[in-house]
């Protein structure tokens, strides 16, 4: 007998430097989305209050670069992983410029 098992998406919006993001996602990450959404906002405020910056692009910008260098620096530059999370950035680059 064959079952095909399709894995369930749970629906959530992300409200990340004042958009909305509608996401499916695997629902055991949902918690770390959030975090994650959550210190993004922390670091977009943190970055225009402390360099005027008023674009919101840009304090995206350097979040994104902020981010992925304190991660390449942690696993020694070069890991799999930083590829997986480029690859992330890329999509998040993506659905900020269709936001734009």
């Amino acid at each position: 007998m064959y079952f095909n098992f399709i894995k369930l998406m749970l629906k959530i919006k992300l409200n990340i430097a004042n958009r909305i993001y509608p996401l499916n996602i695997d629902p055991g990450q949902e918690e770390i989305m959030r975090k994650a959404s959550k210190t993004i906002n922390e670091m977009v405020k943190d970055f225009e209050a402390k360099y005027a910056v008023k674009d919101k692009q840009d304090s995206l910008a350097m979040c994104a670069l902020h981010i992925l260098t304190k991660i390449k620096i942690d696993n020694n530059i070069g890991n799999e992983d930083n590829d997986e999370i480029a690859e992330v950035l890329k999509k998040i680059e993506k659905l900020i410029d269709t936001k734009s």
